[in-house]
């Protein structure tokens, strides 16, 4: 298996990964920590999709996707975190004034689990960043020292995720999903 990873610009791409399967439905499509929050609870149904439609035409694009061939299987949302709702999270803290990037949700497609998508889809993310000029990077995982997370809550990744791409903790958080308290981590890109 040859996973390649290539910039989210392709809206039928990414509505694979994180698209509903009913046009109607109104699923997160990885919007709630990349719009305001009152944008974000405003919408509904297709209407999200037409934002992450934008979204994509932008320069540069929402995240990064994984290929396995022809086939996409892994999405990662990753962005400065200037135009993220952590620029004003009050419980993941801000370490410092640089503009640094951040990832918040790994998603791989069911039937491809487990097969080392998401540590692909991580490091294609940290590559992404750094050819955009990202001074660091930074993700907000889950700290579940190794007991199992449930998979709809782990899409913001686990530490040990996180520690194998190099990331290291540098702050914990006042955040917590599914019981696990969340922590960040960082990856100097300089």
């Amino acid at each position: 298996m040859a996973i390649e990873i290539r910039p989210a610009d392709l809206f039928e791409d990414v509505k694979t990964i994180v698209g509903p399967k009913r046009p109607d439905a109104t699923v997160c499509w990885c919007l709630s920590y990349r719009i305001p929050s009152k944008q974000n609870i405003a919408l509904h149904g297709p209407e999200r999709g037409e934002v992450v439609k934008e979204l994509v035409r932008q320069d540069p694009p929402p995240g990064v996707l994984a290929y396995d061939g022809d086939e996409v299987v892994g999405w990662a949302a990753v962005h400065p975190r200037a135009d993220t709702s952590f620029a004003r999270n009050r419980k993941i803290p801000h370490l410092d004034d640089l503009d640094v990037w951040s990832v918040w949700c790994i998603r791989v497609r069911p039937g491809h689990r487990g097969k080392g998508i998401s540590h692909h889809l991580l490091k294609g993310a940290v590559e992404f960043a750094r050819s955009h000029g990202a001074p660091a990077i930074e993700g907000y995982p889950v700290d579940n020292e190794g007991r199992h997370v449930d998979l709809t809550m782990a899409y913001v990744g686990t530490r040990s995720l996180f520690e194998q791409a190099g990331f290291t903790m540098s702050a914990p958080t006042d955040s917590v999903i599914n019981g696990f308290p969340r922590v960040l981590m960082r990856l100097d890109l300089q």
